[in-house]
């Protein structure tokens, strides 16, 4: 099950293919890093790849505490915000190649199904523990 809107998925298949990826370390500290990713439209999940990912904070991280999030943004001229936030389960995997899996969990999007600044939509996934 895809968990993402029409209007999600086509902002996702875009071009976009930088994002920032958020971990909690063993002391609580968040950390934001730029990654690369893909959608992976059959599982409705967000992965993340790059260059020795297992040997990386962001995956020991991902690996400990099982959550992250990610923004996938973007502005167009003269001042339209858009993006999609991902609230997700995280899930280390080792590979080859190496892949921090989200699975969705809460999905924040905006600016993409209007260009009012500020429009916003968020949901909880359904049959995700948050949405019960």
């Amino acid at each position: 099950m895809n968990p993402f809107t029409n209007h999600e998925l086509g902002y996702l298949l875009g071009d976009r293919r930088l994002a920032r990826l958020a971990t909690v370390g063993p002391d609580g500290t968040p950390r934001v890093t730029p990654v690369g990713w893909s959608l992976n439209p059959e599982l409705g999940t967000i992965d993340v790849g790059g260059h020795d990912l297992a040997e990386t904070k962001k995956f020991r991280d991902a690996a400990q505490s099982r959550r992250a999030a990610i923004v996938i943004d973007d502005v167009q001229p003269p001042w339209q915000p858009r993006g999609v936030e991902v609230r997700a389960e995280a899930e280390a995997i080792e590979g080859p190649p190496a892949l921090i899996r989200l699975h969705p969990r809460r999905i924040l999007s905006w600016g993409l199904e209007s260009s009012d600044v500020g429009s916003r939509r968020a949901r909880d996934v359904v049959g995700s523990p948050e949405a019960e």
